[in-house]
């Protein structure tokens, strides 16, 4: 799904020049543009807060530093990432696929480790009914689409291929967009690497044992070290979640700007807006974490990233509907046939989360 959508939002960059935000401005109302945009920004909110939560209990793993002063110092991860800015976008880029490279080794070694059974986990990759028929598997599954997905990357992708040079001319703009698609589903792959890898973790190494009761990443981080046989594997755990939160906030505070200049065309200072985002996000992160403690971080975490899924067909079904129009895109208008995949993807999204908030209603 990931690479289908992003596949159609270098097609709107290249094809209109416009992001989606922008885009979603031109095609709509004035004033849809301000219900997008919360929309947008609740999204960027909720990817904050698992951020916050993900490097307070990365520094803990690692130094030992409580929950309460870890999510207060994720503020500070805000700065790196305007400094980069200042050096240049390529600076950024570099320093994103220097997090996910690092990310990537931590869990091949401890995939390595744990020497899962290859066949069962081939196996493990075909869908099932039970997906939609278990409320708690829907929840779990939709806040996994969510992380993946996530709406607010759909604004930011459609942004970024247009900080690309390439020519005003037909051919020019088809090579863009070809080079864009490859960009983007090379990335995605790399990401569905790392996601699959989490969970190949968590069923080689505590399924297979028998500890099906662990929940919470401490649990994760204390227990790896005792099944595999080395001391080595929580330390990288704890070095790829710090890491997995600094690359999130990267993405939080391009997002950030590029939604709220497309819908609303507000300019406020990179830093001020990241502080005020950061700061929302902060309260329910160390509210929760001070009255309840890490067990309830976990749930808070999950939440975050339903509400993801939950945002996403407000991104996904603009873009499905500009990127079909030849009016918007000309000769570079999505072909049918990658129309009706994309409609079938907004289908199901919509569909999913239907079911979700159905089952939250009926108890």
């Amino acid at each position: 799904m990931a690479i289908i959508l992003q596949a159609l939002c270098a097609r709107l960059a290249v094809g209109s020049g416009r992001d989606l935000a922008q885009a979603c401005r031109d095609g709509y109302p004035a004033w849809a543009a301000y219900p997008l945009w919360l929309f947008a920004e609740l999204a960027i909110i909720a990817t904050d807060v698992a951020e916050v939560i993900g490097t307070a209990i990365g520094l803990n793993l690692l130094f030992s530093i409580p929950l309460e002063i870890g999510v207060i110092l994720t503020a500070l991860d805000v700065f790196i990432v305007l400094l980069l800015q200042r050096l240049g976008f390529r600076y950024l880029e570099a320093f994103v696929i220097t997090l996910l490279a690092v990310i990537a080794a931590c869990f091949a070694v401890q995939i390595a480790l744990a020497d899962p059974n290859w066949g069962e986990v081939i196996r493990g990759f075909a869908p099932t009914a039970d997906v939609v028929k278990n409320p708690d598997m829907l929840y779990l599954a939709l806040g996994i689409l969510g992380a993946t997905v996530m709406p607010h990357n759909l604004y930011l992708h459609s942004a970024i291929v247009q900080t690309r040079a390439y020519g005003e001319s037909l051919p020019q703009k088809r090579e863009a967009l070809t080079f864009a698609t490859i960009d983007s589903t090379i990335a995605l792959m790399l990401a569905l690497t790392i996601n699959a890898s989490i969970l190949i973790l968590a069923a080689a190494v505590f399924h297979t044992s028998g500890k099906s009761d662990v929940v919470e990443l401490g649990q994760v981080h204390t227990l790896l070290a005792p099944l595999l046989g080395s001391s080595i594997a929580p330390v990288m755990f704890g070095i790829a979640l710090l890491c997995c939160g600094l690359n999130s906030t990267v993405t939080a505070t391009l997002a950030g700007q590029v939604v709220m200049e497309g819908f609303i065309q507000m300019r406020v200072a990179p830093w001020l807006r990241r502080l005020i985002t950061r700061a929302i996000a902060i309260i329910p992160a160390a509210g929760v974490t001070l009255l309840y403690g890490e067990a309830q971080t976990s749930k808070l975490l999950i939440l975050t990233q339903v509400v993801l899924s939950l945002q996403l067909p407000f991104a996904v079904i603009p873009l499905v509907q500009f990127t079909a129009s030849r009016a918007k895109l000309g000769d570079l208008v999505a072909p049918r046939w990658l129309t009706l995949v994309a409609i079938l993807i907004a289908t199901i999204i919509v569909a999913l989360n239907v079911k979700l908030i159905s089952d939250f209603v009926m108890g």
